[in-house]
């Protein structure tokens, strides 16, 4: 992947910028810092970055607040660094327009590589004509709704594809249950937890080699799920 013309980084703790500025030093050509949201949001505009790595303490505004309006004023993708576990906040987050989020103290290799996936998947958009993937052995493919392991066709109901191309077209990012449930069932009544679970254990049934330790459809307890796409 070619390198990012520009990356942001909005975090007030001076040790942090130079940690995350380490771990994307092969991804970026230039990185911009920003100690406070109002700076961050400043550079946002005047530096038009194509990735933000948005820390949630900050000393002058509420990270969720920054995290809305950089998703109004950019288009890039967004990776939130938070030191916080609660899961509400990561569903806020992730609503409020975050497209992936890392928690402290974060690895190093793990941040660059989602880094990169988000770089690309804004790079590339969605293609035309999405090309087949595989995923741990799993062959996938969009055009003909086809999935096979090892030559053999594994049959999905149309609700199963739905969600498996719902997670996989997200290139990584963790949705939310409500998130894939409007995207699944495009209602807005019901318990998205609820509907999900029973069709998740089927998905994983039919396409992991394990289901109960699934390497393809992760979740993120108390959020969503997400695709394994990143490796």
């Amino acid at each position: 992947m070619d390198k990012a013309a520009n990356i942001l980084i909005i975090d007030d703790e001076p040790q942090i910028r130079s940690a995350v500025k380490n771990a994307l030093r092969e991804v970026a050509d230039r990185i911009g810092e920003a100690a406070t949201g109002a700076e961050g949001l400043t550079a946002a505009v005047t530096e038009r970055p194509e990735l933000v790595v948005l820390d949630l303490g900050l000393p002058d505004s509420a990270g969720v607040d920054v995290c809305r309006e950089l998703r109004r004023l950019l288009a890039a993708p967004i990776i939130v660094l938070s030191a916080r576990h609660s899961e509400d906040e990561k569903v806020l987050l992730l609503n409020a327009g975050a497209d992936d989020y890392v928690t402290k103290p974060f690895s190093v290799l793990e941040l660059a590589a989602r880094a990169r996936a988000q770089l690309r998947r804004a790079r590339t958009g969605a293609p035309a004509t999405p090309a087949p993937m595989t995923i741990h052995g799993l062959s996938i493919d969009p055009v003909t709704r086809r999935v096979d392991r090892d030559g053999r066709q594994i049959h999905l109901t149309p609700i199963e594809w739905q969600i498996l191309s719902t997670l996989v077209s997200a290139g990584g990012r963790t949705l939310t249950h409500q998130q894939i449930f409007d995207a699944v069932w495009s209602r807005q009544f019901g318990s998205p937890q609820q509907y999900l679970r029973v069709h998740i254990t089927n998905l994983r049934r039919k396409i992991e080699i394990d289901p109960a330790s699934p390497r393809i459809v992760i979740t993120e307890p108390g959020v969503g799920y997400r695709a394994d796409v990143i490796r």
